[in-house]
């Protein structure tokens, strides 16, 4: 049986109130919940401490969804019911959000995180404690309320034979190891991240990756690993660190190899004169509908920063920097999958003529019988014989 609101309402105002140290929070909320409600018995007064602890040292009514590891995403569409994902498949829950539990729930992951979100600032992206990342979006911008929405952290590491056939996870493993530059394209929650973490587990031990992030989501299993994460700016409008900037400041940070989580602007620029400066073996993702598309995508971003370059100049950039292409996408059953591996191929003599062309190495399938250019890394081995399906 679920508690009473109203008394729910009272107790939780007077624990705020009171402030209690996390040792005494629950043992406070259940005196507080016999003084205001003497006859209620002993599996009520759990329950309503369960709820009013949640409420203030939790997520409220979202905890035990949370606490499901098959949910990859929770969906709080204003005041109603709360949706998820599951299984790759998109679910209505009986739970059911008030206003003011939204609002509430929303103040209460921005706020530690010292981030504002009211009119004035009607949108933020933030994180967990375990990683997952959350997006919140406010009235006026959100017409029908508070929308929330978390995409959690995946508590198990996916390995390439997950994510791939046999052949085509060797093959990703292998330029890995020979320090190819990747680049991890898809759609919204295709799998891009949970793939970057299982290329990175290919990295040979000993070398140092500095990670740039967004929002922090990676947790690569690596022991010398630099993590950094972009900062939004505060109330006042001052102290954000962009993307770019990080990507600049790691190139001063000695690494062997840079992973940029997701390259979204101007930033695409300092990632490809990474990749050119003695960085192989460096590792991003982006947003495309497929291979060719990512390529382009690179070439946009590029340019939105910097208008002022060619773009032959851009495009031999991208050519000279990026190895494979890596395709994630849904497969049927709500599985993330590799669906396509394509190599990019060197610009023409005029390459002002010629746009970017990639060549398909590698589909859900299998391989494809084709040589792939050698990695210019100096621990690039020779290109090995088992490249045929």
């Amino acid at each position: 049986m679920s508690p009473d609101t109203a008394l729910a309402d009272r107790v939780h105002r007077r624990v705020l109130d009171e402030q209690p140290g996390a040792g005494e929070l629950r043992r406070r909320i259940a005196e507080l919940t016999r003084t205001e409600a003497p006859l209620l018995d002993d599996d009520g007064v759990a329950d309503l401490v369960d709820a009013v602890a949640a409420r203030t040292i939790g997520l409220g009514a979202l905890d035990a969804v949370l606490a499901d590891p098959a949910v990859t995403e929770i969906m709080v569409n204003g005041p109603g019911p709360v949706w998820v994902e599951r299984h790759g498949t998109l679910r209505r829950l009986d739970l059911r959000l008030a206003q003011a539990e939204v609002e509430l729930l929303v103040e209460r992951i921005v706020a530690p995180l010292g981030l504002r979100i009211d009119r004035t600032a009607p949108l933020v992206d933030a994180r967990l404690p375990d990683g997952s990342r959350v997006n919140a979006i406010v009235p006026p911008l959100a017409l029908d309320g508070p929308c929330l929405t978390i995409r959690r952290f995946g508590a198990r590491p996916i390995g390439l034979d997950e994510a791939a056939p046999p052949g085509v996870a060797a093959l990703l493993a292998w330029a890995v190891r020979a320090r190819c530059n990747v680049l991890v394209s898809g759609g919204t929650g295709a799998g891009k991240t949970t793939l970057l973490n299982a290329l990175a587990g290919c990295i040979p031990p000993g070398e140092r990756v500095v990670t740039i992030e967004d929002a922090a989501e990676l947790r690569l299993p690596l022991e010398h690993v630099v993590r950094l994460e972009a900062r939004p700016p505060n109330a006042e409008g001052a102290g954000e660190v962009r993307v770019r900037e990080l990507v600049r400041n790691a190139l001063r940070m000695r690494p062997d190899r840079i992973v940029v989580g997701e390259v979204r602007g101007p930033e695409a620029l300092d990632m490809l004169q990474a990749m050119n400066t003695g960085h192989e073996g460096s590792l991003s993702t982006c947003h495309a509908n497929g291979p060719a598309d990512a390529l382009r995508r690179l070439e946009t971003m590029v340019l939105s920063g910097s208008p002022g370059l060619p773009l032959a100049a851009v495009r031999e950039q991208v050519a000279a920097a990026v190895d494979l292409v890596v395709q994630v996408a849904r497969v049927p059953g709500g599985r993330r999958a590799v669906v396509a591996v394509d190599e990019v191929l060197p610009l023409g003599s005029d390459p002002g003529d010629r746009p970017l062309a990639v060549r398909s190495l590698a589909t859900a399938e299998g391989l494809h019988a084709l040589p792939i250019r050698p990695a210019r890394g100096p621990a690039g081995p020779p290109h090995p014989a088992w490249l045929a399906s």
